[in-house]
């Protein structure tokens, strides 16, 4: 199936009622005929539902549709795209482990990294695309390569292919956050990642109406019960190893469940995606060449314009556009505040991906508890406005915006 008629069909299962969605299963646990039946479903070796910590049927169906989207084999929906990252991380991860990550990174991962440090989780952050300096970085300790398909709000964008022919020459898995893109611009799987997490409460549910996140295996990379000793009891199941753990372990235990409504909200929201990601990545192209020829004291960071210095791996790698965020630098934090607030059709906001364009000043927000490096590295000054852009008349944006820019001139 091509995408928009996958985001249909795909990994659907036909309701025994006729229903096109399947019904919100809001239960905390499901019975059993018998106390042998639920037994066997505790011990894993029948198929079935006890509690909705460990699954639930609504939830399922929501991750069979991202299974067959992002083309893995099993996906796991966690209650956010933070829980989503922490439970990959840790499924592999333990005390005098290393991950080598791109610098440019989202501030919620970054402080995760440093949340991970109080474990014993050594973090080295490298260049993107700095092939010189993450060979360097990678050592005896290293475990698993981390990068954000574009960077957020960097907006680089990293060469998947490149990147996991390095992390498999030393026998480790390359971790990708395709948040920002969707599989609607890649699907990195196919590209030579291993593990996708998706903070699903963006793109793919739309509307802002659910927090959410998920993680798809690709079941190709091989754990060495050695290098992966956490791994030792499940490599019996071969492609399955990974989510074998995380399913018996991490995400049972850690209670980071994704709520049956949730789920239900982006089985809703996930028929769209294409259409969704059509109009906004053709808005955020044309919004952004616009400003950059119209306002040429206004610095734009978009990875389809060709003054992006990440411009020709996008055009090699990124397939249907370029995203649908870029990034204005204004002068200083004050004119950033204030064309912010002279907006009025953007909402001032913490999220990217909805219907609706977005804003915000990510030095003070999203990046607040990053160190000035850290901030430097991500593509993060003090004048820097991120700008997600939704679905909107693209003239009634324009006017918008260039009412804003009159007002910083003043």
């Amino acid at each position: 199936m091509r995408f928009n008629t996958s985001l249909l069909h795909a990994g659907v299962q036909r309701e025994i009622n006729g229903s096109t969605l399947p019904p919100v299963y809001q239960t905390s646990a499901f019975e059993q005929d018998t106390a042998a039946d639920l037994e066997k479903i505790f011990e894993n070796k029948a198929p079935g539902y006890c509690y909705t910590r460990v699954a639930n049927p609504t939830v399922t169906a929501f991750e069979n549709r991202i299974t067959k989207l992002e083309g893995g084999i099993a996906s796991v929906a966690c209650a956010s795209g933070m829980a989503a990252l922490t439970n990959v991380f840790l499924n592999i991860l333990r005390s005098g482990d290393e991950i080598v990550s791109s610098a440019s990174l989202y501030g919620g991962t970054i402080d995760l990294f440093e949340d991970l440090s109080a474990f014993g989780i050594t973090t080295r952050y490298v260049e993107n695309n700095n092939w010189k300096e993450i060979e360097a970085a990678i050592n005896e300790h290293t475990r698993l390569i981390f990068a954000e398909t574009i960077g957020n709000p960097c907006l680089d964008v990293t060469d998947i292919k490149k990147l996991s022919q390095i992390a498999h020459s030393h026998g480790i898995p390359l971790i990708v956050d395709n948040t920002t893109s969707t599989p609607y611009l890649i699907r990195v799987l196919e590209h030579g990642a291993d593990i996708v997490v998706n903070s699903s409460s963006k793109y793919i549910n739309g509307s802002s109406n659910a927090i959410s996140g998920v993680l798809t295996d690709s079941g190709k990379f091989k754990w060495d019960k050695e290098k992966y000793p956490g791994l030792a009891d499940y490599v019996k199941f071969g492609p399955m190893a990974f989510v074998a753990k995380i399913r018996n372990g991490l995400f049972r235990n850690i209670g980071a469940c994704l709520a049956p409504v949730n789920a239900y909200l982006n089985l809703i929201g996930i028929e769209t995606l294409g259409l969704r990601m059509e109009r906004e990545c053709g808005n955020a192209y044309e919004l952004a060449q616009w400003i950059e020829d119209t306002y040429p004291d206004i610095k734009v960071n978009y990875p389809g314009l060709k003054s992006s210095p990440w411009h020709d791996i996008a055009d090699g790698e990124l397939t249907n556009g370029y995203g649908a965020i870029f990034t204005l630098r204004v002068g200083s934090k004050e004119n950033a505040f204030k064309f912010i607030d002279s907006l009025t059709i953007p909402y001032t906001l913490s999220n990217i991906g909805d219907t609706k364009t977005l804003v915000i000043h990510p030095g003070s927000t999203i990046s607040l508890h990053s160190t000035e490096k850290q901030k430097e590295d991500a593509g993060v000054f003090e004048d820097l406005i991120r700008v997600s852009v939704g679905i909107e008349d693209i003239e009634d944006l324009k006017e918008d915006f260039a009412n804003a820019f009159n007002v910083i001139k003043e």
